[in-house]
């Protein structure tokens, strides 16, 4: 399909013809009710109230194949608003059978309903109704399922930013615990996670038992360990401290199995997070054009593989603007003749996406020369320079791009490429 906006749009309405079933579905968690039109809107035949199980599914299929014979149709298109995860079972049961799945924007549901019958109201019923007709006015998207390693790294990756998110939840209560009970800790350990911190936060530690440990004794059990950069100045230090310490001392036996429990859990956390890791290496290595991705100097094992796993299959696109708006990073202007309002990104596709590449980009800026000079241009230039903020945000797409042409391609990050003697120029004069 065209990757030009208006050039997709009449290819999704001339997809739908006079032999064209469409079919609108709106889905529950176990009761989904489908109604189906024909190109012009009339309805054809009764609703189809069906459940989400295999029975279910057969029923749907029969009441589609006996309108189709009754109504001289030879194919079927099926809509659906993809609210929530009850939708992925009938997909790719539709999918195995042979029949092509839409999907429409539940913003798009929500407010062309009163079109259907001039009120607000809202029903299971209607909403069928309201997406076979905006199916068949090409107001749809196709969607991508993954299949595969890209389905395998989809769920990998939404496990492992899970997991990340308990993760955090557990460092912040760490540090919550060190505030109430030993608030001088990070005068010696700026970082809690470090092997050594975490070899006394497992065997002393409140500031009680580091004086009774004594300097000495905290050293002698740090090397058995530990060989280098751990002395007997950051253990008297640490001893110190826990002598002058304001932290609390009531509750103290249960506030260290407190620590204790929050540390079991974060070795649990590190633990899962090295298992999912292995696994995504595993599949990345099986992927073409993921080690040519990996190339770019300040994209991560962590990026590429967020990013095909949310993306699919990069040779399903015809083009990186194609990603770009599903990331919903293509821009958008609010104007009306003379005045001409600020322009900004749509929002309309994978805030997932748009995290991941946002938060990827912070490092690339910093440690890729080409991406380094483009963002110091965005924000410098004469004409129109962007905020530090806008200029991240467009550099996102730049990088779209860099990682779909590496991917098809399969050809090693090129500086070059990247810029383009025309940019390469215009960078050149900017500096001079």
């Amino acid at each position: 399909m065209k990757h030009k906006l208006k050039q997709k749009q009449n290819q999704r309405i001339e997809r739908i013809t006079d032999k064209t079933l469409v079919v609108g579905a709106d889905i529950a968690k176990k009761i989904h009710v489908a109604r189906a039109v024909d190109m012009r809107g009339i309805e054809l035949g009764k609703e189809c109230v069906f459940q989400n199980e295999q029975k279910g599914l057969t029923k749907l299929t029969m009441w589609m194949k006996e309108l189709q014979q009754v109504h001289g149709k030879t194919e079927i298109v099926f809509g659906i608003e993809p609210t929530g995860h009850f939708w992925f079972p009938l997909a790719f049961y539709l999918k195995e059978q042979g029949i092509k799945l839409v999907l429409v924007n539940p913003h798009h549901v929500n407010k062309s309903k009163e079109l259907e019958d001039n009120s607000q109201t809202k029903s299971d019923y209607k909403d069928a109704k309201v997406i076979a007709n905006l199916v068949r006015n090409g107001k749809y998207s196709e969607p991508n399922l993954p299949t595969k390693e890209y389905a395998e790294l989809r769920i990998l990756m939404n496990q492992r930013e899970k997991l990340m998110v308990g993760l955090n939840q557990v460092k912040a209560r760490i540090g919550n615990w060190f505030d109430r009970y030993f608030p001088e800790y990070s005068q010696v350990f700026k970082d809690w996670d470090g092997k050594a911190s975490l070899m006394t936060m497992r065997h002393f530690p409140t500031p009680e038992e580091i004086v009774s440990t004594g300097a000495r004794g905290i050293l002698e059990y740090w090397k058995t360990e530990i060989k280098r950069g751990i002395g007997i100045k950051r253990a008297e230090r640490l001893c110190a401290l826990a002598t002058t310490s304001i932290g609390l001392v009531e509750g103290i036996a249960a506030a260290r199995i407190e620590l204790a429990i929050l540390l079991e859990q974060y070795d649990l956390f590190m633990k899962q997070e090295d298992m999912l890791m292995q696994a995504v290496m595993k599949i990345l290595e099986t992927i073409p054009g993921a080690k040519q991705m990996l190339s770019i100097p300040g994209i991560g094992v962590v990026t590429v593989a967020g990013f095909l796993a949310e993306v699919g299959d990069l040779n399903t696109y015809d083009h990186g603007q194609q990603i770009i708006r599903l990331a919903g990073l293509n821009l958008t202007e609010n104007s009306s003749g003379i005045r001409k309002g600020q322009t900004g990104i749509s929002k309309r596709g994978r805030s997932r996406l748009r995290g991941l590449l946002f938060r990827a980009m912070l490092p690339v800026v910093a440690k890729n020369e080409e991406f380094k000079s483009l963002h110091k241009h965005n924000t410098t230039r004469n004409q129109n320079p962007l905020k530090k903020k806008q200029s991240i945000i467009a550099l996102c797409g730049k990088l779209i791009r860099v990682l779909y042409t590496l991917g098809t391609k399969r050809k090693e990050y090129n500086a070059n490429d990247v810029l383009g003697p025309v940019r390469q120029a215009q960078l050149k004069q900017s500096a001079a």
